[in-house]
């Protein structure tokens, strides 16, 4: 509880504050909360005019309609990758699996920002994958996959792998083989207990690797300024905008809380439901 109040109860309250107020060349950048009146009574200035902008405006609209997508492709893609990965490494012998797990954990050993700038020398169009292609004479002019949609798409994938094995990885391990044994018994085909035995005890497993890669990416900055294009409108690029750029905090503030709302209410509805379904 102390964890949940200082890092996410008061940082939502403080922004809170912030976006109820109205921009100012002073600092703080926004007007105070409270003021006093000629009578000496304490007055309370704060408006909703910053939400109602960002309903009008259909900038921040197709931001976070571009920055959900972004990130649900990202994380069935991450999914997709990583639940192979995990069911490999949980069903491989012991000293094999130490290695494969290190081999996971190994990129978070190298900065992040020198692996993103890695992945602009692999996909600029003289880059590693073009120069291939074109020696092996599958194409004959470079392909243009930097500053593209495709190209964030890739970043984040990669950077956000490891989240989605891990959990996956944790909860293949508890797997309990006996309810293979006796779907085997039973004469169900390997297909056929994976997808009425494995892929739903995993479950738990995979809502939470999707859950660490889906937050993260839909306000993800790094990766769409490095990797895209200025056509690639993501929600994490428009808050450094308004704070940094424009010098805006209380439209850059009721951003970041509309943003928190999308991401954690639909968390909250899924861990209400899965708890129905724990005491059902």
């Amino acid at each position: 509880m102390l964890w949940f109040l200082v890092f996410f109860l008061v940082p939502f309250f403080v922004l809170g504050r912030i976006s109820l107020a109205e921009p100012r060349i002073a600092l703080p950048p926004y007007t105070p909360l409270f003021e006093r009146g000629p009578d000496g009574s304490l007055q309370i200035i704060a408006s909703l005019e910053n939400y109602w902008f960002l309903w009008e405006d259909a900038l921040y609209r197709n931001a976070y309609l571009s920055s959900i997508r972004i990130a649900v492709i990202s994380t069935v893609f991450a999914l997709l990758i990583g639940y192979p990965i995990a069911y490999y490494i949980a069903r491989s012998p012991e000293p094999r699996q130490s290695i494969l797990l290190l081999m996971v954990i190994l990129p978070f050993w190298t900065s992040f920002l020198l692996r993103v700038y890695a992945w602009m020398g692999f996909l600029r169009r003289e880059g590693v994958i073009n120069n291939m292609l074109m020696s092996m004479g599958v194409i004959d002019t470079p392909l243009v996959m930097l500053q593209t949609d495709f190209a964030v798409l890739i970043g984040i994938v990669y950077t956000y792998l490891p989240f989605m094995i891990l959990p996956l990885y944790a909860n293949l391990t508890k797997l309990d083989s006996a309810h293979l044994e006796a779907a085997a018994d039973l004469g169900a085909s390997p297909m056929v207990t994976f997808f009425t035995v494995t892929l739903p005890l995993s479950m738990p497993g995979i809502i939470a690797g999707s859950m660490l890669v889906f937050i993260p990416a839909i306000g993800e900055y790094v990766i769409p300024a490095l990797l895209g294009g200025p056509d690639t409108l993501m929600i994490g690029r428009v808050l450094w905008d308004e704070f940094f750029s424009s010098r805006d905090w209380p439209v850059a503030s009721a951003v970041a809380i509309v943003m928190l709302v999308l991401v954690v209410a639909p968390i909250m509805w899924l861990q209400s439901v899965q708890n129905r379904r724990e005491l059902d």
